[in-house]
């Protein structure tokens, strides 16, 4: 199995490629990740993903492009669907034809670990643009090795973001603190 994972950050990275390993699959991971802001958020993603890839010895993939305007453009009408119509599809869609146009058979995503993502609609959609690309989207619930890969990546000194990755999801992390502000100062 020639495998492209699409690779989120580094922390997310651990448990998956070391769950993958132990079943024998060599992952080739990917970057491309147009909804990480602001730049220097996405940069020390990107970075830290480079510095972990030296680390275990894992062929990295870097599809470079800072997306700002075109994730405003194509979120901007429907905030709180912007995982499922733009995230999850601009990076699967482009994992799976990066993976078809470099003699891959299969590919899939660390976002398959996170407890905060939308689980269920990446592994449909993953399949879908599977079979639009004529690849198998590998799926493997990765969520039960959260925790570890976390504190393995703490261990490694990794960068460990704070936030999904948009402006949007930066807002919602603090969106109890912003009511209390409201509430306090009017």
């Amino acid at each position: 199995m020639k495998l492209l994972l699409h690779s989120c950050c580094a922390p997310c990275s651990v448990y998956c490629i070391k769950s993958l390993r132990e079943e024998g699959i060599e992952p080739v991971s990917f970057w491309f990740n147009p909804n990480i802001h602001p730049y220097m958020e996405y940069k020390l993603r990107r970075d830290t993903l480079i510095e972990y890839s030296k680390m275990i010895d894992l062929k990295l993939i870097i599809k470079e492009d800072y997306g700002l305007d075109e994730f405003c453009k194509n979120v901007i009408d429907d905030l709180e669907n912007r995982c499922k119509n733009y995230c999850y599809k601009v990076r699967l869609e482009e994992t799976a034809k990066y993976a078809k146009e470099n003699g891959f058979d299969s590919f899939s995503t660390t976002l398959l670990i996170s407890p905060y993502q939308q689980h269920d609609l990446l592994k449909s959609m993953g399949e879908e643009i599977a079979k639009k690309y004529d690849l198998e989207f590998l799926y493997r619930d990765f969520r039960p090795g959260f925790r570890e890969g976390q504190n393995e990546a703490r261990n490694l000194g990794l960068y460990m973001q704070k936030y999904c990755g948009c402006v949007f999801s930066e807002n919602d992390r603090y969106a109890k603190q912003i009511a209390k502000d409201k509430e306090k100062y009017g």
